[in-house]
């Protein structure tokens, strides 16, 4: 995980970098959609960053459920594993499930971006923290149908100082 640490101004930077971009794609009030997506215009970023498929079940279209559709091959260190293709109860505690629901479910209900801090001690590292920012995008019916994701995992680094214990 420590490759994945970047510092808190850099990740803010890359955080403004992604939306900027994401914000160019805006025609006046519509938000961009999947298929505008350029991956050559955000190469640097790929590795961390996400999209998040929004579906709304039958039974209560007023709560989206959420499966990653893709995710960077720089998340697979933060998770352990691969996470694309796999619904949030699939990665997360529950806690931390029911926290990106709630996230995730704002972004879709207030057609807005967010941008976060969430801890990893739900993964054994409480001494990192997801810096995260969420873009709504919109299919051509304007019905929000997927999340664009960028992580940047932020916090103290493992350090060896060289003193060992006698």
């Amino acid at each position: 995980m420590a490759a994945q640490i970047g510092a808190p101004a850099a990740a803010v930077r890359a955080h403004e970098e992604l939306f900027a971009y994401w914000a160019s794609l805006k025609a006046g009030a519509r938000l961009p959609g999947r298929r505008q997506l350029d991956p050559a215009a955000m190469k640097r970023l790929l590795p961390t960053v996400s999209l998040i498929d929004v579906g709304r079940p039958a039974r209560d279209p007023a709560r989206p459920e959420f499966r990653m559709r893709l995710a960077g091959t720089g998340l697979y260190g933060v998770y352990g594993r691969e996470i694309t293709g796999r619904r949030l109860g699939d990665i997360y505690s529950t806690a931390a499930a029911d926290y990106w629901r709630f996230e995730l479910g704002k972004v879709v209900a207030e057609r807005r971006p967010a941008v976060g801090v969430h801890n990893l001690a739900w993964r054994g590292a409480a001494h990192l923290s997801i810096l995260w920012l969420r873009l709504p995008l919109a299919s051509d019916s304007g019905d929000i149908d997927m999340i664009l994701g960028f992580d940047a995992v932020v916090g103290m680094a493992q350090t060896h100082s060289g003193i060992r214990a006698a």
